[in-house]
């Protein structure tokens, strides 16, 4: 076989988009150049392009930006089919990838995925999973519209028409059509968690098509349990991610209210989180409210980098994932055993399948602020407990391992 040459394609470039899936595929990216691999970086961006140019490069001439967007979000195509059939067919013909691994779709348009098969016929397209995008319609989330935001356990062009009642189950119907038409093209499909796999296997794509790869994680050295002050308890928490109704972080907050007096005045609640001042007015509100009520007991630090996490979990003792969605694979999930923190999670989706309770972490019950609540305080409690979930995390797959697996589908 001739030498690989891989193109990765991501919606966004880790320099300008802080998403777990982009650190994925960036991290992917840089091992494969470390390994000596013939690889691009390529990165849709909504920066304005200089010159109207289609492409501009970041950081190496090996890290190109596509500056490109989607205007129909309900079939994913993108809002300039120029973009598709002239620019990215000329880089697939000028490159000539062996294989092109997308990371993600939205934002680019699916459209990207038939031009690979159309102008590379022999070319392998991998697609890694990241949610249930094609699948639901509410943000990939499979959750349902409204206050409730009520968890959705399979979908069908009745029930998803019933949740977007200004289009019909036909509009659905068609809709699942056209994408799996698409993904027919798909040579394989990666996914970082089994859950993932389930509900892509109840939906409809082959078995022999999925192939679960967890998201590989820096080598580094754990850092060692934060040292404790006479009297304090391992009462240090934190919550790393995106500040939005999905992540639960009112959830998170209302929780640490419930707690007793004289818990509170033992520990601490760190929240690294970003683009809270981009959600609803509503949902500022109430999480304003609560932190104003939490004062001191909590401090909102704002967004980070990717190369901090390590001094971060230097000083945080618990990981909080409170998510109200079906998480896949939280890359803080990875982020977190890699520095020997243990979590405490819902327990819903891949989380249970990662976080082992009163193992590695803790469970609670999806949703309630009184569960949280008591996971907050007995973990409080207990150093031989920290103890104990430590000594048992697994060392996560490395991006080297993760490289590994990645290249055996390749071929």
């Amino acid at each position: 076989m001739s030498e690989q040459k891989i193109l990765i394609v991501s919606h966004g470039h880790p320099d300008h988009s802080k998403g777990g899936a982009e650190v994925a595929a960036y991290n992917l990216f840089k091992e494969y150049e470390r390994q000596g691999l013939d690889t691009v970086f390529l990165a849709r961006t909504d920066q304005p392009a200089h010159g109207g140019s289609a492409f501009s490069t970041i950081n190496s001439d090996r890290e190109i930006l596509f500056h490109t967007n989607m205007s129909d979000f309900f079939l994913f195509q993108s809002g300039n089919k120029k973009h598709i059939w002239q620019d990215f067919r000329g880089l697939l013909e000028k490159y000539r990838p062996t294989v092109v691994h997308f990371h993600h779709y939205i934002h680019m348009g699916l459209e990207m995925i038939r031009e690979v098969k159309n102008t590379l016929p022999d070319t392998r397209i991998v697609v890694t999973l990241h949610e249930y995008l094609a699948i639901c319609a509410n943000n990939g989330q499979m959750v349902k519209p409204g206050k409730q935001m009520k968890l959705c356990y399979k979908s069908s062009p009745t029930d998803c028409a019933r949740c977007f009642p200004e289009r019909s189950a036909a509009d659905f119907f068609l809709r699942e059509k056209y994408i799996k038409s698409i993904f027919d093209l798909v040579d394989k499909f990666v996914s970082p968690s089994h859950f993932l796999i389930d509900r892509y296997k109840q939906w409809g794509i082959p078995e022999e098509k999925l192939i679960m790869i967890e998201n590989g994680q820096p080598e580094v050295e754990a850092p060692p349990p934060r040292p404790l002050a006479d009297g304090e308890v391992r009462g240090r928490f934190a919550f790393f991610g995106q500040i939005n109704p999905f992540k639960g972080v009112d959830v998170m907050l209302e929780a640490f209210n419930l707690l007793p007096d004289e818990v509170k005045e033992k520990v601490h609640l760190d929240i690294h989180g970003a683009n809270l001042e981009v959600q609803t007015e509503e949902f500022q509100e109430k999480i304003n409210r609560l932190l104003e009520e939490l004062g001191d007991l909590v401090t909102l630090h704002g967004s980070y980098e990717s190369h901090e996490i390590g001094r971060l979990m230097e000083q945080t003792d618990w990981v909080i994932i409170p998510s109200v969605w079906w998480e896949n694979s939280p890359m803080v999930i990875q982020e977190a055993f890699n520095h020997g923190r243990p979590l405490i999670s819902s327990d819903i989706g891949g989380m249970v399948e990662k976080i082992k309770d009163k193992i590695n972490g803790f469970h609670f019950r999806s949703r309630s602020a009184n569960s949280l609540s008591s996971s907050l305080n007995e973990a409080s409690k207990g150093e031989r407990t920290w103890h104990d979930l430590v000594e048992s995390i697994e060392i996560p797959l490395s991006v080297s391992q993760c490289a590994g697996a990645h290249i055996n589908i390749y071929k």
